[in-house]
């Protein structure tokens, strides 16, 4: 029998590129980009389209993703990629940078597919990176201030904001914003011989015990020395606070 301990974590870093920014206007999707991490872990399985939005963009929109009307115009509908992706996001946790603005245009487009499609979170669980860096900073960031605040900003090539450019990105933000939630996991099986990655090393009853280093007068010293010096500067160790 599976342990549901060890099952793996499945996450789809998401982002999608617009004609605009309200569905309600006849806005549609034009790019989906899907990077996907098991066990935060990228395993280099992507998902990209390009879509045909039967929608001319303005320019200025164009200015922003680079894609351009004449360059849609072949791409395939919404309508015929849209089961191709559910397939691929299905059953995973999505993660995006400001999720209410990719699901709303997710939603709208499942809407208007015939064949009934469910919406996102009848497909997915959600995590909002937007709201989880509000809890970090005390406001809501930008991609581009994540990227360069946790020093991923270079990883990635990023002239035009693609879908699938900034999920990669986006990915790299997500392991470092998330990193420190890393915990041990408590429930490996005991005594199989087998240490499992992520688990407890138990350690025999019979070991030799641990050696005690303890420090000298000399390291003891330069320790009071030093800790003399940081209270001059108008401070103390947290220990001492």
């Amino acid at each position: 029998m599976s342990n549901p301990a060890k099952q793996e974590e499945r996450l789809i870093v998401l982002d999608t590129e617009t004609t605009g920014i309200n569905p309600k206007e006849g806005h549609r999707i034009v790019e989906i980009g899907c990077v996907e991490m098991i066990n935060r872990q990228l395993t280099g399985r992507t998902y990209h389209a390009y879509i045909n939005p039967m929608f001319q963009m303005e320019q200025e929109v164009i200015d922003v993703h680079g894609l351009t009307n004449e360059f849609l115009a072949d791409k395939p509908l919404f309508n015929q990629v849209a089961q191709e992706f559910i397939d691929f996001i299905r059953g995973a946790e999505l993660v995006i940078h400001n999720a209410r603005f990719d699901v709303g245009f997710m939603d709208h487009e499942f809407g208007m597919v015939n064949a009934g499609l469910p919406m996102t979170d009848d497909i997915c669980t959600v995590t909002d990176t937007l709201k989880v860096s509000k809890d970090e900073f005390g406001s809501p960031k930008t991609l581009d201030f994540l990227a360069k605040h946790y020093r991923v900003d270079k990883l990635i090539d990023r002239t035009y904001h693609g879908a699938l450019i900034d999920a990669q990105l986006l990915a790299y933000v997500y392991i470092e914003m998330t990193r420190k939630q890393e915990v041990f996991n408590l429930n490996a099986d005991e005594g199989d011989g087998n240490d499992q990655a992520g688990g407890i090393r138990r350690l025999a009853e019979n070991r030799s015990p641990l050696k005690i280093v303890r420090a000298s007068a000399d390291e003891l010293l330069a320790h009071q020395e030093r800790l003399d010096v940081v209270e001059q500067k108008g401070s103390a160790p947290l220990w001492l606070k």
